[in-house]
């Protein structure tokens, strides 16, 4: 029984296992690698998938998308009319790409490799190990995705030994590692990442940009607008990496507006985005705490493609950087050899891959320049390698004093209490005046996140406690309540292949199309499409789906005339153009 390797993306996630000496991608029902991380829900059921992300544009209400940026936290997404977790909507994902490897490998799937953003904290790890756990999926072991990523990218290539930074620009996350390779090591040195910056910005950007030149007001927008406007962002954003210029369309209420897109209009527009990614780049290389030779800046992550990234990072580092063969492809691949390295298989066992802590750990002592609050001690540094252990003594601060709080934190904070705790361990000590009795604190935190923490005090007793985040308690109600929603919701089984290429034809009318077109897409469109494919009589069902299919066709070449149209206005514009470049030439 395999071990699945699952890169569980904001934007899309793969599943892969090993098998023959090489890492596969598993396909889904549809035959792509790549999942939309998307969630539709119908009553009791659940889309999952392409199909989801069709209907983002027209049921925005019942459909959720990038809903990773808010992995450990108290956010609910409400989704018709029912409140879900990051997790639960997570854990969806993960059984539809469950389901789908079943299918392809023939056996039943019970454990895997997942792979989290190299800066997410303890509440983050923990929420990605629910959410699995909500999927019925055995997972012990999280990789941060730009170690994943080196891994495969060393490997695959056959690089010689060296240092790479891995810049791992993801749909919601930002990753920057150092990774050193030598012979069959490949040693993470250092890490940084910000969890709140993606490709998903740019979509964002680029739309507050349209609406600011089109005298719109963002929040005014339906929910549809937005959803449509983004998606329009998104497809333009993509194109400009092939193309010179891309054109955003929208519709509201009876007026069309308009934006013509260029790279160097996007990199503009980009520019605050791209200044924040050179910071993470800079706190990588500090973490590393020693100066660092790099000899390879190597890009993953679906919008590592931006073109105008790729150009803006070479002015910063004067050299290219290496996009790798299929950039939202490596991530998944490593996680794949990190499975084949838990399961031991021939081909891998001489791997060595370390680690690094992403974030110190530590714990609070007292302050006597602000008693009300506590300072940080730290005891693990951040970019230690793992596994890593650490012990120090503490002394009590009050005569008489019979009791020690050692509280656990995680972060980078000098207060205590400003950063993230994870847990407290309490202890009695004999009274005695201050700083006569002591305590001995030890840290040991393992290359599974997990953080065993150990106080032994003067009189020679001596507490432990494995430090586990209390929401993954198996007998805790929310949990229990959480797998009993969650089995309730049935996957949707296979759809026909060619009613999913109708439903696209409809959504690309829908997001591209102009204010009249959209109207006709929403209120009669897709009501017929949607009457049709519930129909029970088979001849019934095809012959509506022939007219509506016809009616597609109709508006397809009504809108494609008008594309012509825009290439015969804009010819003379270019040619222009041309005409100054070449007068500039002579």
């Amino acid at each position: 029984m395999p071990i699945l390797g699952i890169d569980l993306g904001t934007t899309n996630s793969l599943a892969c296992f090993f098998a023959d000496g090489a890492v596969r991608l598993i396909p889904n029902r549809f035959g792509q690698y790549k999942t939309p991380s998307v969630v539709n829900i119908q009553e009791s059921q659940v889309l999952v998938g392409q199909n989801a992300k069709n209907l983002l544009l027209l049921q925005p209400q019942n459909t959720a998308a990038s809903f990773k940026v808010w992995m450990g936290t108290d956010k609910k997404i409400v989704l018709n009319d029912t409140f879900f977790s990051p997790e639960e909507l997570s854990a969806l994902v993960l059984k539809q790409l469950v389901q789908d490897a079943e299918i392809y490998l023939g056996e039943p799937i019970t454990e895997a490799v997942i792979s989290v953003p190299a800066y997410f904290n303890d509440n983050q790890r923990c929420a990605t190990k629910l959410a699995a756990q909500l999927a019925g999926l055995k997972v012990e072991r999280l990789i941060n995705e730009p170690s994943a990523a080196a891994l495969y990218h060393q490997v695959a290539n056959d690089m010689d030994d060296g240092t790479m930074l891995m810049i791992d620009f993801g749909g919601g996350t930002l990753d920057v590692s150092i990774v050193e390779c030598f012979e069959n090591i490949i040693e993470i040195v250092a890490v940084a990442g910000d969890n709140h910056l993606g490709g998903n910005d740019v979509d964002r950007a680029i739309a507050e940009y349209f609406c600011k030149q089109n005298n719109l007001v963002w929040d005014s927008l339906s929910a549809q607008a937005q959803s449509a406007l983004l998606y329009q962002c998104e497809q333009a954003k993509i194109a400009l990496s092939s193309q010179n210029a891309a054109m955003l369309v929208l519709g509201v209420e009876g007026q069309d507006y308009s934006l013509i897109l260029t790279n160097e209009l996007l990199a503009k527009i980009c520019k605050p985005i791209f200044q924040r990614i050179v910071g993470v780049i800079r706190q990588a290389l500090k973490n590393a705490d020693q100066p660092i030779n790099v000899d390879a800046v190597v890009m993953v992550g679906g919008s590592s493609n931006l073109k105008v990234l790729v150009d803006f990072l070479e002015e910063q580092f004067h050299r290219r950087p290496l996009t790798a063969k299929n950039p939202d492809q490596t991530i998944a691949l490593g996680v794949g050899m990190c499975a084949a390295m838990k399961e031991r298989a021939e081909q891998v066992k001489e791997l060595i891959m370390t680690d690094v802590c992403p974030f110190s750990l530590g714990t609070a002592v007292y302050n006597r320049a602000n008693p009300q609050m506590d300072v940080m001690s730290v005891l693990i540094p951040r970019s230690t390698m793992l596994p890593a252990s650490h012990q120090e003594n503490y002394y009590t601060v009050a005569d008489g004093q019979e009791k020690v709080n050692i509280g656990i934190y995680q972060g980078e904070q000098y207060y205590a209490e400003q950063n993230l705790k994870l847990g407290e361990i309490a202890v009695n000590v004999p009274p005695a005046p201050a700083g006569k009795s002591w305590v001995s604190v030890n840290f040991a935190y393992d290359i599974n996140g997990i953080l065993c923490v150990s106080v032994k005090t003067c009189t020679g007793e001596v507490r432990e406690l494995t430090v586990l985040n209390p929401k993954l308690k198996r007998d805790s109600a929310h949990i229990r309540q959480a797998e009993k929603k969650l089995k309730e919701m049935q996957l949707l089984a296979e759809t026909d292949k060619q009613q999913d290429e109708l439903l696209e034809r409809i959504l690309s009318l829908f997001s591209k199309g102009s204010f009249s077109v959209r109207r006709f897409v929403e209120n009669s469109l897709m009501p017929q499409y949607q009457f049709a494919i519930q129909c029970n009589r088979m001849i019934e069902r095809e012959k509506r789906l022939r007219e509506i299919r016809q009616k597609v066709e109709e508006i397809e070449q009504m809108e494609q005339q008008e594309i012509d149209l825009w290439d015969v206005w804009t010819q003379p514009f270019e040619q222009e153009n041309e005409d100054w470049d070449n007068d500039e030439e002579e």
